[in-house]
């Protein structure tokens, strides 16, 4: 979308941690009682913790966190930043010729191989891909059509992914690839629903497309009078569209954020991307797959740009937005602040271990 500015893991058992498993664990605990009119506290002793990236110049709206350790981060300025120590160092691994692009998705397959998509009109909107931990990229696609403007990049698995952009002839448009990056095909439009008047996507945290499973994807809209999710059970072939509870009725307003932690079950964060304006009941659950949504008991307290699970867990998901982070340790119905620190995106690994990313060149990791 013009006006705004999880990675996927399968196969392998990791054993869990003990710093992760005690994020966890305190995340998951109920926040004690607050004393009338006092605030209630953050989830006592988990924080984030910030990671210098040395690029205070840069805004990152996407991330990959691949590990404890390992983690990719690309945004503004054509930027591309991969750790490896756990955030202690950041490596530039930018794309020659660049620097005139805004990245706002990642997805990587481990630390080496990764995927990073740039947005906007026309030709500004590409993809490159890496296989030596961003030593080189290869271009694998940019875009001619000047109607079309990529949002969001997501992965089934190591082969199969897609690519979305805003409507393009009253429908959304969707890129395929079955060779993990390598080369993208536009999906015929036939099976995607008409797009509402003044809908498109938010590419605000590359998580406006998001996967569960071998076949399953939803896409998150704003800017219409509602704010829609679309699923397709065919890896992009045929899609339905379900309203949300997330206010819309705006060109600032909608869904931001998906994060679904299996097929049926997912959460929808957004609200009004705008810091003068408020954002009440700006959060959804569904447990059906995206047939139907109902909204939030108790919403985040302000619009939220990013959504993540905790991997292993069936309650607990964060979301972060400028002023700051959400938890839900209930599946989504009900959400308290434990930070108030700007990020634009967040993502958890297998291992237990989540990242933060956001303006000025901010990065964290969540730790006890």
């Amino acid at each position: 979308m013009r006006r705004s500015g999880s990675t996927r893991h399968g196969g392998r058992t990791h054993r869990l941690p003990a710093a992760g498993l005690a994020c966890v664990a305190v995340l998951a605990a109920p926040a004690a009682p607050a004393a009338a009119g006092a605030a209630a506290p953050p989830a006592a002793g988990a924080h984030w913790a910030e990671k210098d990236s040395g690029t205070p110049q840069v805004r990152f709206r996407g991330l990959a966190a691949v590990d404890r350790r390992t983690a990719w981060l690309a945004g503004t300025g054509g930027t591309v930043l991969r750790t490896t120590d756990g955030g202690t160092s950041w490596r530039n691994v930018s794309p020659p010729g660049a620097a005139g692009l805004q990245f706002r998705d990642v997805e990587a397959f481990d630390g080496r191989r990764a995927v990073v998509l740039a947005i906007g009109e026309g030709e500004a909107s590409r993809i490159y891909r890496t296989e030596d931990g961003g030593s080189t990229w290869a271009e694998s696609f940019r875009n001619t059509d000047p109607r079309a403007f990529y949002d969001c990049l997501t992965f089934f698995d190591r082969r199969r992914g897609l690519a979305m952009s805003d409507p393009v002839d009253g429908r959304f448009r969707i890129l395929s690839t079955g060779d993990g990056g390598r080369s993208w095909r536009v999906l015929p439009s036939a099976g995607m629903p008409p797009a509402l008047d003044g809908e498109a996507g938010f590419a605000a945290s590359g998580q406006c497309l998001v996967t569960a499973g071998p076949k399953d994807v939803w896409l998150a809209t704003g800017g219409a009078a509602r704010a829609r999710v679309l699923h397709s059970a065919d890896r992009g072939l045929t899609w339905t569209a379900a309203d949300t509870p997330v206010p819309a009725g705006d060109p600032a307003k909608g869904v931001f954020a998906l994060a679904f932690r299996d097929r049926a079950h997912g959460l929808a964060v957004g609200g009004d991307y705008r810091p003068d304006q408020s954002s009440p009941r700006a959060a959804a659950v569904t447990a059906d797959g995206g047939r139907t949504w109902r909204p939030a008991a108790t919403a985040p307290s302000a619009y939220r740009s990013g959504a993540a699970w905790l991997p292993h867990s069936r309650t607990t998901a964060l979301a972060v937005g400028p002023t700051g982070t959400d938890v839900t340790t209930d599946g989504g119905r009900r959400w308290r602040t434990v930070g108030t620190g700007s990020y634009d995106t967040v993502a958890c690994a297998p291992d237990l271990s989540c990242w933060a990313a956001g303006e000025k060149g901010r990065v964290a990791r969540l730790e006890r």
